[in-house]
């Protein structure tokens, strides 16, 4: 059997995947929908203190609750993902917060699922704009925090 020459390619990448397709709004749109139905199920409750055993108030509040719940953990899984596999060591020299930054996010998911406190709600928002904001910057690009609501 003869030997079959080859030609070895070399590929570095800083990404496990290829670029274009990390990006923090993801995480923004999941943060911004955990937002909004914190806000919602407060001021449901705050409207039916007087009655919050109607099946329509339950309805109502436990459709919120999931949805939150949901959001919550996809912005956490998108923000991992961004923690994880785009942000490289050589990034903390620029971002020494990265990681702590990035561990308070995940935290903030977990409390957003359990809890209903517009003050977690907004730490998180807070923690995303940060994040967004080391991203663009590592890409070396300024890309305006815009939030949809």
């Amino acid at each position: 059997m003869e030997d079959t020459p080859y030609t070895l390619i070399e590929a570095s990448a800083h990404c496990d995947g290829p670029c274009g397709v990390y990006d923090p709004a993801s995480a923004r749109v999941a943060g911004e929908a955990v937002q909004s139905m914190t806000k919602k199920m407060l001021a449901l409750a705050e409207n039916h203190a007087d009655n919050c055993s109607s099946a329509t108030y339950l309805n109502t509040m436990s459709r919120y609750a999931s949805i939150k719940e949901e959001e919550a953990q996809t912005c956490k899984d998108e923000l991992l993902v961004l923690w994880t596999d785009f942000f490289k060591p050589m990034h903390l020299e620029a971002h020494p917060e990265l990681h702590t930054t990035f561990w308070n996010a995940a935290k903030l998911c977990s409390a957003c699922k359990v809890e209903v406190s517009a003050q977690h709600a907004q730490e998180l928002m807070d923690a995303i704009e940060a994040i967004h904001h080391m991203f663009w910057s590592v890409k070396g690009r300024e890309v305006p925090w815009i939030r949809a609501s």
